[in-house]
């Protein structure tokens, strides 16, 4: 695989992964995992004021990683890329090895 250029790489930094750079706003994504949701049934699911949850989704939404639908007074929420799920638990998956790896005692005489 080639050597992205940096341009490529600023354009994703600036787009997601500033995007990812609170935790709050990836609960959000995976409340949105589960599915389709409302402001408030996002709110209640991650115990976490509306309006907090509405300028996260916000943010989200600007970058392009949530989509938003009206269906009369409602707006529901919805990822625009499942596959963001996928990358954030490839993310969790290689957290979790790095910390094995740190404790292992192997790590402690190399």
């Amino acid at each position: 695989m080639a050597i992205p250029n940096i341009s490529e790489l600023n354009l994703l930094h600036d787009r997601i992964c500033q995007a990812l750079g609170d935790p709050r706003r990836i609960q959000i994504m995976y409340a949105l995992a589960e599915s389709r949701r409302h402001v408030s049934a996002i709110a209640e699911a991650l115990d976490m004021p509306q309006s907090t949850v509405s300028r996260h989704l916000a943010l989200l939404r600007q970058r392009g990683l949530v989509t938003a639908d009206r269906e009369g007074p409602a707006v529901y929420y919805d990822l625009a890329d499942p596959r963001m799920i996928d990358v954030l638990d490839t993310m969790r998956q290689i957290l979790r090895d790095s910390f094995e790896r740190l404790s292992s005692p192997l790590s402690d005489e190399l």
